[in-house]
């Protein structure tokens, strides 16, 4: 039966919990089978929400007698949403022995950017001219695309909502409103249901607007006329909300590590002593 050392060491209904929300050794004493999640950092924010961090969930991984590394990726920043001004920065990999979470791509700047791959890609951008542009790529088994802006060039120039682990980034319903960031996963490996890696929402460049809403650790996008997308959550891989303009993109959230496996029940006898 496994047993082990690093993180955050929890139980719950039956299982030993390790969590680790900076990076770190999982040192292992007695090989056997572990559930592991693995979440990257999420993307930072531009004009469009920003994509959340990649998800693995394995329910049976092997692990031998020995320490293994693990990286905890850190969030990506946000963008200025100006003109001239490029995306946000995309979230850092978590890594787990074979396992590499890749970091959500930053949401698309001003003037009708392209959102970033990643985990999940990062939404498209505001555009005052020309057609819409597509959101990011996700990756394979962890995340989703980001949203397109869907054409919207008229004031106060939407952008679109970033890919989450459980949807893709949300298109804006009109020119007034920001597009949804993408839904999370959730599952109840730390000992309680708890959601990770949701897509940012998208801002509007120009006052007036409504940013896109968020779940799952993203942050909400703004308008021109309320300042700065909202970050992600920590340790949750969500990505950071769209900007209006002339403000910087919400800051993805860090990622994080959970390992658990069955605890170890040692049997105690009552000692009888004869006379």
């Amino acid at each position: 039966m496994t047993s082990a050392t690093g993180g955050t060491v929890t139980t719950s209904g039956g299982y030993t919990i390790h969590t680790f929300t900076s990076s770190g050794s999982f040192i292992v004493s007695a090989s056997g089978t572990v559930e592991t999640l693995v979440v990257a950092g999420g993307g930072g924010g531009g004009g469009g929400g920003a994509g959340a961090g990649g998800v693995i969930h394995n329910t049976s991984f092997s692990v031998t007698s020995q320490s293994y590394s693990i990286t905890v990726g850190g969030g990506g920043a946000g963008a200025l949403v100006s003109e001239g001004q490029g995306n946000g920065i995309n979230g850092q990999d978590s890594v787990f022995s074979s396992l590499t979470a890749v970091g959500g791509g930053g949401g698309g700047g001003y003037d009708g950017q392209t959102g970033s791959n990643g985990g999940s890609g990062g939404g498209s951008g505001q555009t005052s001219g020309g057609g819409g542009k597509l959101g990011g790529t996700g990756t394979a088994g962890q995340g989703y695309d980001g949203g397109a802006n869907g054409g919207f060039i008229g004031s106060p120039y939407p952008g679109a909502g970033g890919g989450g682990a459980g949807s893709v980034g949300g298109v804006p319903a009109d020119n007034n409103h920001g597009g949804n960031g993408g839904s999370g996963y959730s599952c109840d490996i730390s000992g309680a249901n708890s959601s990770y890696a949701g897509g940012g929402g998208g801002g509007t460049y120009s006052s007036g607007g409504v940013g896109g809403t968020a779940s799952a650790g993203g942050g909400a996008g703004n308008s021109g006329s309320a300042g700065g997308g909202g970050p992600g959550t920590a340790n949750t891989g969500g990505g950071g909300g769209g900007a209006g303009g002339g403000f910087t993109g919400g800051a993805g959230g860090s990622g994080i590590v959970i390992i658990r496996y069955a605890t170890q029940i040692t049997s105690i006898y009552p000692r009888v002593i004869i006379f």
